[in-house]
């Protein structure tokens, strides 16, 4: 019985500790929208959350961990809207609806260490992982070799530049749409 009442008490605890981890990451996602994921502060997503400052570092231990999971969060999104669109074109579309609208996994990249080996580093290194695979899985790509695994990379990496250059209106100032290069990239890489 007083196991029983142990285990509950367990599981109200963790499902408390989530639903508080959650709000903060909304409450960090509303801030990063209004001010920018480069200059997110603990001390501004505490006051948006309605927590102490130092009650975060229950949750994030810094700034950049933070940043990671609200980037991880966001990869997260992108892999299930290309596995939702389907084809080069489709997923390439969809990469960059979602990419232009966060500049968290941009902000994200400079809170990567060499050896990657935090927790919060792992779960955006898996996410990063899934978000290729889905972009190979919906465009055709086979994954299969070393070559076809560069393939993706490369066609990621492309799609992260678009989305930069798109949202910060350089694309525009050069005189392109993203649909003129999004066909582009398909050309080159249709299956």
């Amino acid at each position: 019985m007083a196991e029983a009442v142990i285990r509950k008490t367990q599981g109200g605890r963790a499902a408390a500790k989530a639903a508080s981890r959650n709000a903060i990451l909304e409450a960090a996602r509303r801030v990063a929208a209004r001010d920018g994921a480069r200059d997110l502060s603990l001390r501004g997503v505490a006051a948006e959350a309605g927590f102490a400052p130092a009650a975060l570092y229950g949750y994030f231990r810094s700034k950049d961990e933070l940043l990671l999971a609200l980037a991880a969060d966001d990869l997260g999104q992108l892999a299930r809207a290309m596995k939702e669109a389907g084809g080069l074109s489709g997923a390439s579309a969809a990469a960059l609806a979602v990419l232009k609208g966060t500049e968290t996994i941009a902000a994200a990249s400079g809170a990567l260490s060499e050896g990657g080996n935090s927790e919060a580093e792992r779960l955006f290194n898996g996410r990063l992982i899934a978000a290729l695979k889905a972009l190979s899985d919906a465009s055709g790509l086979p994954s299969d070799s070393r070559q076809s695994q560069c393939d993706v990379v490369l066609v990621a990496a492309a799609l992260s530049g678009l989305a930069l250059f798109s949202r910060s209106g350089r694309l525009s100032a050069l005189g392109f749409r993203p649909e003129e290069i999004l066909a582009r990239l398909d050309a080159r890489f249709a299956i």
